[in-house]
């Protein structure tokens, strides 16, 4: 398995992706049910002046849970039932915002963590509020700091409430994933154990299941000390143990755990839908996954991907615990990582453009990252009824405002006519085209 071809190409930003494909390092996997409890507020953007909704949205987990949640992209629109997945601040526009950590602290010390309507009236000096201002309050003053939108509440005491929250607001730390397993891919020899495989969690407890044919092939998974695991804490270290006389292949071990997901927690959509920020959860199940790869010699590789704002573009890291050169050619550039070490490729992505790239080789040898770049806030409203219906609905899955009524977009937070790129899918790069990658070399870590 020493050489690999990976295609790659962008689409629409529209285009669906396979849940089971769409790269996500852990955590709770949601669909957006809408705007459920708002009031008004006046946005001014160009010069134009437009009424919008402002509140909380709900979301549906996989697997049991109810989420709640605020806009931080108002120049974007949602889409009627996206699909989003918990994501780390660096991954999302909070990642480059020196103000992120104030929005936590408004999300904490407002509607719905705080339900004592009168007592967060008394602190604001708002006078009275209700669920809907109380969220309207909330959601301007959100705004103010992830978008830095001109925004007010139209109701009086939201906007004395947003004010106060505005002035109050602290930086606070990124709350750690409900979830995630580091790293999600390890690789090595046959016959020995594979890992370590770091779980990552605020939960209590962890269930780890072991592959489906991990009974017929002889894999079990262990902690540190070579114990079989059934279920784990922070800080446990899983191992795949691989019998000397296994065939080469890949096995995948499956964490879950049911818990409230972390205030604060980003969740961008798998398509291109306005990201939100986690403002209250119920107990809800949350996942991740860890893949190991091995062969009695040769190359070995173990492949990853992340989106990376930093560069605008998706890190997709190769390491190879082999003893001979892992080669793989990524849109058209070929890539040698020797024996026992790592290279991540990033390979540059548009603002607002889906992703699919599929890295094959010999022996049925396949990994598919898939996924949309979105990392700024930078849509821009374009011209178009200035007053929405007062009850909103989700942007269609095409991605653009429908119908007469201007509810489309109203839910979003910008103009009933905000578009969203869209498009046929194109290649990665263009013939002659200047693709532009940053690679890194470093030691990989001891496996064994």
């Amino acid at each position: 398995m020493s050489g690999l071809l990976a295609t790659g190409s962008i689409a629409g930003a529209g285009a669906a992706a396979a849940d089971d494909d769409v790269q996500h390092q852990g955590g709770a996997a949601a669909t957006l049910d809408g705007l459920k409890t708002f009031d008004r507020a006046v946005l001014r953007t160009d010069g134009k002046t437009r009424e919008i909704p402002a509140g909380v949205f709900e979301m549906t987990v996989d697997g049991g849970g109810q989420l709640k949640t605020y806009c931080i992209d108002i120049h974007n629109p949602t889409q009627d039932q996206a699909k989003y997945l918990e994501t780390p601040w660096s991954q999302t526009s909070l990642g480059g915002n020196e103000n992120a950590g104030k929005i936590r602290w408004i999300l904490q010390h407002s509607y719905p963590q705080v339900d004592d309507l009168g007592a967060l009236a008394k602190d604001a000096g708002s006078g009275p509020l209700s669920e809907r201002t109380a969220a309207a309050g909330t959601q301007v003053a959100i705004w103010r700091y992830s978008d830095k939108a001109e925004v007010e509440a139209l109701d009086p005491a939201a906007e004395k409430l947003a004010d106060w929250l505005e002035s109050k607001a602290e930086n606070l730390a990124e709350p750690k994933a409900s979830l995630s397993l580091e790293p999600n891919a390890v690789s090595g020899k046959a016959g020995g154990r594979l890992g370590p495989v770091t779980v990552r969690t605020d939960a209590g407890q962890v269930s780890v299941t072991p592959p489906a044919d991990a009974a017929a092939s002889g894999i079990k998974l262990t902690d540190a000390a070579g114990k079989p695991v059934t279920s784990a804490v922070d800080g446990t270290q899983l191992f795949f143990d691989v019998p000397a006389g296994a065939a080469d292949g890949s096995a995948t071990l499956t964490t879950q755990a049911t818990t409230s997901v972390p205030v604060g927690r980003a969740f961008a959509g798998v398509t291109k839908s306005q990201t939100q920020i986690l403002a209250g959860s119920s107990e809800s199940t949350v996942t991740a996954n860890a893949t190991a790869t091995w062969a009695k010699a040769g190359a070995i590789p173990a492949l990853s991907a992340e989106k990376n704002c930093a560069k605008g573009g998706v890190d997709i890291t190769a390491e190879n615990k082999g003893d001979a050169p892992f080669t793989f050619e990524l849109v058209g550039v070929k890539h040698t990582i020797p024996a026992g070490e790592s290279r991540t490729v990033t390979v540059p992505v548009a603002e607002d453009e889906a992703y699919d790239f599929t890295i094959t080789g010999p022996d049925g040898f396949k990994k598919n990252f898939k996924g949309v770049l979105d990392c700024k806030t930078t849509g821009t409203p374009s011209p178009g009824t200035d007053t929405p219906s007062s009850q909103p609905s989700p942007a269609s899955a095409g991605g653009t405002s429908s119908g007469s009524g201007g509810g489309d977009l109203a839910e979003t937070g910008s103009s009933n006519a905000t578009p969203m790129i869209a498009g046929v899918a194109i290649a990665l790069v263009a013939i002659g085209g200047g693709a532009v990658f940053f690679l890194r070399r470093k030691r990989a870590t001891a496996a064994e």
